[in-house]
C-alpha cells in the first residue's frame, strides 16, 4: 500500500477541537525520559557492540555550537549569549577532544554519510575555527563524497567569504533562519533581519555549490497578522527554496526564560494562528511544494520528497532525514545521539561539559537503553511521522508479535480517530487520511506508553 503522501487537507474545525499538548517525536522515547543511570560508561559499552558480527552502521554526525551574540526572545534552543569571540576558541578545543575520544571508541576513520552543524549560531566560530573543526572531522572520520552535509545559518552574522569557505569545506545544504520579514514582528522578538541580507546569503550559497537551501519560518509570534505573514510567505516563495519549515511558536515562558520578554498581549489568537497555518499550507502547496510532515515542505524533486515516495524517509533530532540507517554521534554541549538501541545526551552547561572532558570522560549527562516495547513503538511512530501509514504484517514479522492483540488498548483509541476522519483502519493497514496529517502528533501519542496519564501532557507544546 502506498499512501498519496503529498495530499493534505486542513480542517480548521477538526484541528481546533483536537489540538492538545504533545511531543514533536524527534525521538521515541522522548528526551525527557532519559535517565542519569545511563552514563558515559553505559555509552562506551554499547559503542563496543557496534562492530559485533563485523557490520557497523554508517554514521551521522551532529555538532552543536551554542553561541549567539544576540538573544531572540522566542528561542527555546540550548544557547550561550555572548559577544566574547574567545569563547568559541576554547569551545573548539574541547569539541575536538570529545571528537577524538568518540573516534577512539568507534574505531579508526568510520564512514560518515551525514553531517549537521546546529546551534546556537554555528558561524559564531571564526573562519579559522571552522577550518580547524572540519580538519579534525577529516582526521577522525571519513566523509563520503556525496554525503549530506548541512549547516544552520543566521544571515545577520555571516559574510560571503564564510559561505565560500563552507562550500569549500564540503557543506552542500544550508538552513536559513528567517522567522518573519515583518518589521514589527522582528522588533517584538528582538531579531532584526532584512530581506536583503537574507537574499545575499541564499545567493552566495547557491554561487558556492550548495545544492539545497532550506528556509525556517515561525507562525504565532507577537504582532503577526494574516496579511503580514502572507507577505512574508510570498517573498520567501519567490526566493525558490528547496525546503521550507513553518514552525508553530510555543509560548512556554516558565520553561524558556527568554520568552518572558515577549508581551503576551501581542500574541495572535488561537484562531489567528489556525488561519495563518491554513493560508501557509494553501500558498505552499499552490506553489508546488509537497507536504513532508509536521512543519516541513519540499519541492517534489527534493531528496526528502523522493525519499518519502520511496519509503526511505526518517526522522531524528534534526528533523526529517534521508539517512535512516545511520547511528547518530552527537558532539558538543547538550547534543543528543543515537547508537543502536540507545540514546545519550551531553551535559547542558558548558562548565559541566568542560569538567567531564578535563577528567578525560565523555560528557554524557543522561540517556537510555530501549527495551523491546520501546523499539516497536519507535518503529510505529517513525512510520506514522514519515509515511502516514503502518503495515501491521511488517511489524508482526519484524517484532514477533500480534499487532491487534498487543495494541488492543491503542486500537480502541484509533477507532475514535477513525470516526473523526483522521484514519482508515483495515486488517493489514493503519492509514492516515489527508485531513489527519496535520494532527499526526495526536495519532502518534496513542502509541506513546509514557503518556498514559493526563498530567504528562502538560510538559509539551500544543500540537498545532
Amino acid at each position: 500500500m502506498n499512501a498519496a503522501v503529498n495530499q493534505l487537507v486542513v480542517d480548521l474545525e477538526l484541528i481546533r477541537r483536537l489540538d492538545k499538548n504533545g511531543p514533536r517525536y524527534t525521538s521515541y522515547p522522548t528526551a525527557d525520559r532519559f535517565i542519569e543511570a545511563f552514563n558515559a560508561e553505559s555509552y562506551s559499552q554499547w559503542m563496543a557492540k557496534r562492530e559485533i558480527g563485523g557490520v557497523s552502521r554508517p554514521l551521522s554526525l551532529y555538532i552543536h555550537i551554542p553561541f549567539c551574540n544576540t538573544l531572540c526572545f522566542y528561542c527555546a534552543c540550548n544557547k550561550v549569549i555572548t559577544k566574547d569571540r574567545s569563547k568559541s576558541a576554547e569551545y573548539v578545543r574541547y569539541l575536538i577532544k570529545e571528537m577524538a575520544m568518540q573516534a577512539k571508541l568507534l574505531g579508526e576513520r568510520q564512514v560518515v554519510e551525514q553531517l549537521h552543524f546546529g546551534g546556537g549560531t554555528p558561524t559564531f566560530m571564526s573562519d579559522d575555527e571552522i577550518r580547524e573543526v572540519m580538519a579534525a572531522i577529516g582526521k577522525y572520520f571519513k566523509l563520503i563524497p556525496d554525503g549530506e552535509y548541512s549547516i544552520e545559518i543566521d544571515p545577520r552574522k555571516v559574510s560571503d567569504e564564510t559561505i565560500a569557505l563552507l562550500g569549500q569545506a564540503g557543506f552542500n545544504r544550508i538552513s536559513v533562519g528567517v522567522q518573519d520579514f515583518d518589521d514589527d514582528v522582528q522588533k517584538a522578538v528582538n531579531r532584526i533581519q532584512s530581506e536583503e541580507e537574507t537574499m545575499r546569503v541564499i545567493n552566495a550559497s547557491r554561487a558556492n555549490g550548495f545544492k539545497s537551501v532550506s528556509i525556517d519560518l515561525i507562525y504565532g509570534l507577537p504582532k503577526q497578522t494574516l496579511e503580514g505573514f502572507g507577505v512574508t510567505l510570498d517573498r520567501v516563495i519567490a526566493t525558490n527554496p528547496d525546503r521550507l519549515s513553518i514552525y508553530n511558536y510555543a509560548h512556554m515562558p516558565t520553561l524558556f526564560k527568554p520568552q518572558r520578554r515577549i508581551n503576551e498581549d501581542e500574541l495572535p489568537s488561537a484562531q489567528m494562528k489556525l488561519d495563518i497555518l491554513s493560508m501557509a499550507v494553501s500558498k505552499l502547496t499552490g506553489a508546488g511544494y509537497v507536504y513532508i510532515g509536521m512543519d516541513h515542505f519540499a519541492k517534489p524533486e527534493d531528496e526528502l520528497a523522493v525519499a518519502q515516495r520511496q519509503g526511505r524517509l526518517h526522522r531524528n533530532f534534526q528533523g526529517y532525514s534521508t539517512h535512516s540507517d545511520c547511528d547518530l554521534v552527537a558532539l558538543g554541549v547538550s547534543a543528543i545521539g543515537k547508537v543502536g538501541p540507545t540514546y545519550s545526551q551531553n551535559y547542558r552547561d558548558l562548565e559541566d561539559y568542560y569538567d567531564a572532558l578535563d577528567r578525560d570522560q565523555l560528557p554524557i549527562m543522561r540517556g537510555m537503553e530501549l527495551n523491546a516495547d520501546d523499539l516497536v513503538r519507535r518503529a510505529i511512530i517513525q512510520a506514522l511521522m514519515c509515511h502516514f501509514e503502518i503495515s501491521k504484517e511488517s511489524l508482526n514479522i519484524s517484532y514477533l508479535l500480534d499487532f491487534d492483540s498487543y495494541f488492543a488498548t491503542e486500537m480502541k483509541e484509533l477507532v475514535e480517530y477513525e470516526k473523526e476522519g483522521l484514519l482508515e483502519l483495515s486488517p493489514q493497514w493503519i492509514s492516515v487520511t489527508p485531513k489527519g496529517r496535520m494532527l499526526i502528533r495526536n495519532i502518534c501519542m496513542v502509541f506513546d506508553k509514557y503518556l498514559r496519564t493526563r498530567t504528562e501532557h502538560a510538559r509539551y507544546s500544543k500540537v498545532i
